[in-house]
């Protein structure tokens, strides 16, 4: 590449990532802070077919192109030739890309694309960044460390992991809109027709829904309808069915059911206990906002890493945990017994503020575009 053209005309970014909203949130907020602080700066997303991220991504404004890659089955071990074969075409892909693009920089945020992406980065001399969201670290994130000139992490005691020369404590970027309305905003009350005068439960289970999260409401929409607290219960497309039909049969008022809540901003404004998975994104949203939480950690993810975040919290009494195999038992009559509370609600909002790394987007872009001046 002609030095004299890198620096002459606008710095170009790749970013590369997803497969859940844990990734791509912070992947766009990053992208945002870069356009803020470089306006002429080109950006270029990679991520990987038939995720989310290829309809996110583009929602938000930028472009994207995705590489067929995939995880692998660990399962059913004979499926993973055609995975292997994928992958090789993604590199091919990812290095065809990089070439024609020519980047300053790949940014990876954790996720099968980021991998295929950040290794070609590697190959052809691209500098390269990281971000790992949780408190465990990722297994793609891990194998690129040693590529990475920078690995931003959210959590402290990420040595164990990463390098300690090259690690820098920043917190994951969450979408801006959140923290832009005030709590208990009139505003938001009216917009989802509900009490100001009511105590309000958010029971949310990430992007995509939770099942055991679903089951466990549906398992007590009677104590919940008995109650004098509001709720807004998120259940994600897939089990959105179920959840109407059998809030309906209970009859509810005081339950308002959504597949997905497009205005997050309001139902954090407005909510006094918020139920949630133990995703990095929505932790890091819970710590800014300093919303009382009880973590009901997935088992579905790699490397138990969600236990591990909610931990993180727990250890600090910043969080309350229920065991995913306990959930359907213990969820809902923990949550009322935790808003009859409020001295507990008042002492967990406390502690969980104090974890909150702010402005996390600003600080990696700042640093990203400081090595590339460098």
């Amino acid at each position: 590449m002609d030095t004299n053209d890198t620096n002459s005309r606008a710095k170009r970014f790749v970013i590369s990532g997803g497969g859940t909203g844990g990734h791509i949130f912070p992947a766009v907020s990053i992208a945002n802070a870069l356009k803020e602080l470089c306006p002429d700066c080109e950006i270029l997303f990679v991520g990987a077919l038939g995720r989310m991220e290829m309809e996110r991504v583009p929602a938000a404004g930028y472009k994207i192109i995705g590489l067929p890659i995939r995880g692998f089955d660990r399962k059913k071990p004979w499926k993973n030739i055609s995975v292997l074969r994928d992958l090789w075409k993604s590199l091919r892909m990812a290095r065809k890309i990089l070439k024609d693009f020519r980047p300053d920089m790949a940014i990876g945020v954790g996720g099968y694309a980021s991998g295929a992406a950040l290794k070609a980065a590697n190959r052809l001399g691209i500098p390269t960044v990281i971000q790992e969201q949780n408190s465990f670290a990722g297994v793609t994130n891990k194998l690129l460390a040693k590529g990475a000139k920078k690995i931003f992490v959210a959590y402290e005691g990420m040595e164990k992991f990463f390098p300690a020369e090259k690690i820098v404590l920043a917190g994951n970027p969450i979408r801006q809109s959140l923290s832009d309305i005030k709590p208990k905003a009139a505003e938001a009350y009216a917009h989802f027709k509900l009490q100001p005068d009511k105590q309000t439960l958010l029971i949310i289970g990430g992007s995509l829904g939770a099942r055991t999260i679903n089951n466990s409401v549906i398992k007590h929409l009677t104590e919940l309808q008995k109650s004098d607290i509001q709720v807004i219960w998120q259940t994600g497309k897939i089990y959105f069915e179920q959840a109407r039909k059998a809030a309906e049969q209970v009859v509810c008022p005081n339950l308002l059911v959504q597949d997905f809540v497009s205005r997050m901003d309001y139902a954090y404004s407005i909510a006094d206990l918020v139920i949630s998975r133990a995703g990095a994104s929505s932790i890091s949203e819970l710590c800014l906002l300093g919303k009382p939480a009880i973590l009901v950690p997935s088992p579905n993810v790699a490397e138990d890493h969600q236990t591990h975040n909610a931990m993180a919290l727990v250890n600090r009494k910043a969080a309350v945990l229920v065991k995913d195999a306990e959930a359907e038992e213990k969820l809902i009559g923990c949550a009322l017994e935790l808003m009859a509370d409020k001295q507990h609600l008042a002492g967990l909002s406390e502690n969980i503020r104090l974890l909150a790394q702010k402005d996390s987007a600003m600080r990696i872009a700042k640093e990203t575009l400081n090595l590339i001046k460098n």
